[in-house]
């Protein structure tokens, strides 16, 4: 092949190859399938979770003394009687980061009703495209701060418990101040089918919460410092 025409034959196979690339780019949808990848991925949070606590309990049988050596927590939703076994969608996983009774011990705490209201920071984040599934590889669709969490510039939000989705009014009902905790939501404890700019439907939820204060229901909600 003389020099001219291998020239051409590169310069046409690379123009095919763009045009591929591009009409790949502009069909390819980051969000295929959305709705069995988010299931998946809480599936698979939840099944590690419930692994965790069962070794916690068959090595701590005693009471509640696994509590002590093990992270993760599932809480059916509170809007479900809590005598019934239901599907895992049914509930909440919680990963515990920092325990408000080890950082206040001592002191009387307390977790809120759902007519109670809290200041706490939070943010949250939704699954892309990466599996598997970390927070290096999650897009932020919401959250009271920005960057590395840093308690002295971040200022907590108030905000009434039955003001949020079915899933994070749940957590919050099991936290007293001081807790951080990671949560993961399954779509039916979250939006559902409804979805806005920021989350699509059917999307599982991950949230980061740190509660900072508690507040009764009927007395006010004091001034952030």
């Amino acid at each position: 092949m003389n020099y001219r025409l291998k020239t051409k034959v590169i310069l046409l196979f690379s123009l095919l190859l763009l045009a591929s690339c591009k009409n790949s780019d502009e069909t390819y949808d980051a969000r295929h399938d959305w709705p069995a990848r988010n299931a998946q991925w809480f599936a698979e949070v939840y099944d590690m979770a419930q692994a965790e606590i069962a070794a916690a309990k068959a090595q701590y049988p005693n009471d509640n003394e696994w509590e002590d050596h093990c992270d993760w927590r599932v809480y059916r939703t509170l809007l479900k009687s809590q005598d019934i076994q239901g599907p895992a969608t049914d509930y909440i996983v919680c990963k515990i980061n920092e325990s408000g009774k080890d950082k206040y011990p001592g002191e009387d705490l307390w977790s809120p009703a759902y007519t109670d209201s809290v200041r706490l920071y939070y943010r949250g984040w939704l699954m892309d495209d990466n599996y598997p599934v970390s927070k290096t590889n999650l897009t932020v669709f919401s959250q009271s701060y920005y960057g590395e969490f840093d308690e002295k510039t971040a200022a907590p939000i108030a905000m009434p418990v039955l003001s949020t989705v079915e899933g994070f009014m749940t957590a919050v009902q099991y936290m007293v101040k001081g807790d951080d905790w990671d949560v993961y939501i399954p779509q039916q404890l979250a939006y559902k089918g409804s979805s806005s700019d920021a989350v699509p439907a059917y999307s599982t939820l991950l949230y980061h919460l740190r509660v900072e204060l508690v507040h009764k229901s009927g007395t006010g909600i004091s001034e952030w410092r």
